[in-house]
């Protein structure tokens, strides 16, 4: 891979995350609508919107998609469960702990994943990111200044809590094996769409039982629809684009940048409040994408050494 492909792959999964960081503050813009239900639509209705647009790669290649089944089958779980748990954590905890715990623990997940299954080893520099990065993390998650309006009462911040880091290793499980079929010689947004159509397919069912409120009005479909076509239509494009070209735990650390942008919309829209701390805990994610994005700088070499590389 070429640093040119790693700085395009970096800035695909940098754009996913922004966006993605907007569903929090989205879904409080429909309260009467459910966590399964936003869940559902924005997965379900996102991932059928990307198997439609992979279809014909799809089609033509089947007989290799079908060589992968288990890895899209699992891949498709995970994409089923995670929106599922990740809502639900913010509805039970607020905007701001739901990501931060989901997205925060995704990188970790993601990396034992790797070190167990493919025998990966992680650079010093990545351990270096991905600790200032889970600090962050945590100091973000220790500001927060009570529970917002709509997320429950301080009983559900356990709960929350619990289904974040269920959505952070569905989060890592389904970034490991869409990378895993791509590896294969399988196109990402191909990969993409493949697995998310699976995922689509469990969620359908969840969305019919559930999404009724999304009828009452235009508001709430409004936010059906932008939860469906921006940040996991467009959003998982330029994602499954990314990881093409930088690893399962390169990515899932980079997206450590959702929790910062959910946790400034949560101020800024939501009237979720941060302390010195959690701003402290912002900067330091920052800090973090820094140190994974950034390109090494070349090292003066002779010709004999430059060969070896």
């Amino acid at each position: 891979m070429t640093r040119s492909g790693r700085g395009t792959g970096i800035a695909a999964v940098l754009f996913a995350s922004v966006v993605w960081g907007t569903t929090g503050t989205a879904a409080t813009f429909a309260p009467q609508v459910g966590a399964a239900a936003i869940g559902a639509a924005a997965m379900g209705l996102g991932g059928l919107m990307q198997a439609l647009y992979a279809w014909r790669g799809i089609r033509r290649h089947r007989t290799a998609l079908r060589g992968q089944m288990w890895l899209l089958v699992l891949g498709g779980i995970a994409v089923a469960v995670y929106p599922l748990a990740f809502y639900g954590s913010m509805r039970l905890a607020g905007v701001t702990v739901g990501t931060v715990v989901t997205i925060g623990s995704a990188p970790l997940l993601s990396a034992l994943i790797e070190s167990l299954i493919d025998r990966a080893r992680l650079s010093a520099r990545w351990l270096l990111g991905a600790a200032t990065g889970l600090i962050g993390m945590a100091l973000l998650c220790l500001a927060k200044d009570g529970i917002p309006a709509g997320s429950g009462d301080a009983q559900g911040a356990i709960p929350g809590v619990l289904l974040g880091l269920l959505g952070g290793l569905t989060y890592a499980l389904y970034s490991w094996t869409a990378r895993s079929v791509m590896l294969r010689g399988v196109r990402s947004d191909i990969a993409m769409g493949a697995t998310f159509g699976i995922g689509a397919t469990l969620l359908l069912p969840v969305l019919i039982a559930t999404g009724g409120p999304f009828l009452t009005s235009w508001g709430n479909a409004a936010v059906g629809i932008y939860m469906a076509a921006v940040p996991m239509f467009l959003g998982y494009l330029a994602f499954g684009y990314g990881l093409a070209r930088v690893p399962a735990s390169t990515a899932t650390t980079l997206s450590l940048i959702e929790p910062v942008v959910a946790a400034v919309l949560a101020v800024l829209v939501v009237g979720e409040r941060l302390t010195a701390t959690g701003w402290l805990g912002v900067a330091l994610i920052v800090s973090c994408l820094a140190v994974i994005a950034l390109p090494v700088p070349a090292t003066r070499q002779g010709p004999r050494a430059r060969m070896r590389g």
